[in-house]
């Protein structure tokens, strides 16, 4: 079909209408960006561009399930406090937002080689996020480098991302064609290595585990100075109007150290309890003896009850390091197991009837069946044990209590509001070992081809619930529903853009006005997959060009190496859209991202990966036969 052909194509000029249309709207409007396309996608399906199983298609496909079962095993690492304390002790505490980046993305980068990128940032999404708020550094600024890293790293390996190997099986169908005649050849004598050591090799079968490392790990190498160098310039701050430091709020808390946990011995500094935003160590009361003035070198004994001041999400935080517990013994007094309860913050009301007695005295776990955890008034910083505190009218209460307490009490007159605070359970600590197994076979069985990434997500994901990692209402909790309603309707754009014959049409006229020049050749067909993989998805932007580039190449007697080198990179390397590769989706709701933010920070890298591409593969896989 050609371009004059579409004018007549109705379908087709319709389906180019809606598809600008979304993205100039996601562009302008930078709202409810799954509305947008699903607004897109029902017109389209009103016209009858496409039927309700194609439009839907993207409910069912194994891309996005893959998505929602890794968001509950996320979460249920997450909840068990197994992958905090790894990447606690890992990452550690960086002095710089640049040393925060660096330790952000070498790391998953080389691991994205060797594992599938998907899991890797579906995973460290929420444990990157929890280390950003301690260590006080923007997640926006995180988020987005990780991820460029990790799609970039896995370009090293012929397994480091689905798009390799989609690749890599096309190759496989087309050699049977070639016959015996090389289809390419690695051309190493101008770095200066001979051709006697493997300076020089032909291609006559398919695709080896490292041939694409000689163009990935310098595309790597690129993308994380690249990181370094502008994402203070390019990224926003996205945090929050109010930051943790500026809640009025200032509760008073008391947390002890448990004898034989991994705190003592420790230093404040090295217990990582020096540094907590919008937390102050205010003293630790040690047997007789009370330390008012804490150094960062004193070292924690058992039996420590350490006394802080601070906001409620520092409080939270306190409540999920591991070897710290809340000085007061009534939460063990409590029916409900400490993994299911909930805090919940209540304000005291002058009708009361605790008014003007200490919490101990007023017996306030036996008549609220709730412990009071930390006490805030005022912004005072409350002295003395949680206990002696003397309630007043307006006070607000930090409690741990079962699930019944917020059905009982929110209409109670001796609360004037009560309300959970989200996020903020005990980690189940005992179950850690169970959620590092499912992980672990999680990970092998992709990494080993033993099962489907699907298969083995879904697998992962229901473990995390049937052993009570998290609960079912937890992980319905976890899954990013804007990000799989964003993936679905993608996928039936998608689909519409290639039932139609528009997306053919545009690469075929793309790559047909390049001419006859090879390199100019390779160039439109990099620019044409990339800008199909942001439009569409990286693994049906391969498909739709490999045939394109393969027929081109053979037209113009030149090998087809660098062609499909190039595509593999192009169809993998979509950061300037939401939608242009997974991973962008997984990172777009917990780093506050906009989708300006990725065409201002993913657009410049796009076209320095382009440039580097177009310009080494050449050189690295010579044209001429």
């Amino acid at each position: 079909m050609t371009i004059e052909a579409l004018v007549h194509n109705w379908p087709a000029t319709l389906t180019a209408t809606v598809v600008g249309s979304t993205l100039l709207g996601l562009l302008v409007i930078q709202r409810a960006p799954d509305m947008l396309m699903l607004g897109g996608l029902v017109v389209l399906l009103v016209a009858g561009v496409l039927t309700p199983a194609d439009a839907l298609r993207g409910m069912a496909n194994e891309g996005m399930i893959s998505v929602a079962a890794l968001f509950v095993v996320a979460a249920g690492v997450e909840r068990t406090g197994a992958l905090s304390v790894l990447v606690e002790r890992v990452l550690g505490r960086p002095r710089s937002l640049t040393s925060a980046q660096l330790r952000t993305m070498v790391g998953p980068g080389i691991l994205s080689a060797f594992l599938n990128n998907t899991p890797i940032v579906a995973l460290l999404v929420p444990a990157i996020r929890e280390w950003a708020r301690k260590n006080r550094f923007s997640i926006s600024k995180l988020l987005m480098p990780m991820n460029c890293a990790v799609v970039l790293g896995g370009l090293c390996t012929l397994i480091g991302t689905s798009t390799n190997l989609v690749v890599a099986g096309l190759v496989d169908d087309q050699l049977a064609k070639v016959g015996a005649r090389p289809w390419g050849v690695l051309d190493l004598r101008w770095l200066g290595v001979p051709a006697a050591w493997g300076g020089y090799r032909e291609f006559h079968g398919p695709l080896g585990m490292f041939d694409i490392a000689w163009l990935g790990v310098p595309l790597f190498i690129t993308g994380i100075v690249y990181c370094l160098l502008v994402s203070r310039l390019l990224l926003k701050d996205r945090r929050p109007p109010m930051s943790t430091s500026d809640d009025p709020r200032q509760y008073s808390l008391e947390m002890v150290v448990e004898p034989g946990s991994g705190l003592v011995g420790r230093t404040i500094e090295q217990a990582g309890l020096r540094h907590l935003d919008g937390l102050f160590l205010m003293e630790i009361d040690r047997g007789d003896h009370v330390i008012a003035a804490v150094s960062p070198s004193e070292r924690l004994e058992p039996g420590d009850r350490l006394v802080f001041v601070g906001v409620i999400d520092s409080v939270v935080e306190v409540q999920k390091v591991r070897g710290l517990r809340p000085a007061t013994e009534q939460v063990f007094k409590l029916d409900d197991p400490r993994s299911e309860r909930q805090l919940i913050e209540a304000v005291v009301s002058p009708t009361c009837p605790l008014v003007g007695r200490t919490i101990r005295e007023g017996n306030f776990r036996s008549t609220y069946s709730a412990v009071v955890i930390a006490v805030a008034r005022d912004g005072e910083r409350l002295r003395g044990k949680i206990g002696d505190i003397v309630l007043q009218p307006g006070d607000t209460l930090l409690l741990e209590a079962g699930p019944g307490f917020l059905q009982r009490q929110r209409t109670s007159r001796h609360f004037y509001l009560v309300s959970e605070v989200v996020d903020a359970a005990a980690p189940r600590h005992d179950r850690a070992w169970i959620a590092c197994t499912a992980l672990a076979g999680l990970v092998l069985a992709v990494a080993m081809n033993l099962a489907p990434m699907v298969t083995a997500a879904l697998a992962a994901a229901g473990v995390m619930v049937a052993t009570r990692c998290l609960s079912s209402t937890e992980a319905r909790r976890a899954i990013e529903w804007e990000a799989l309603l964003l993936i679905a309707a993608s996928f039936g754009l998608a689909h519409a853009m290639e039932a139609t014959g528009l997306a053919g049409s545009i690469a075929q006229a793309a790559i047909a006005s390049a001419g006859r020049d090879p390199r100019t050749v390779l160039a439109a067909i990099y620019l044409v997959t990339m800008v199909t993989t942001e439009l569409l998805s990286n693994n049906a932007s391969a498909v739709l060009t490999f045939p394109i580039a393969w027929q081109t190449a053979e037209q113009l007697d030149v090998h087809p190496l660098p062609f499909v080198m190039a595509i593999t990179v192009a169809a993998s390397c979509g950061f300037a859209t939401p939608i242009g590769y997974q991973t962008n989706l997984l990172i777009y709701g917990p780093g506050g991202y906009k989708f300006t933010d990725y065409l201002r920070y993913g657009g410049p890298l796009n076209l320095i990966v382009m440039a580097i591409t177009i310009t080494l593969a050449p050189l690295l896989w010579p044209l001429g036969r």
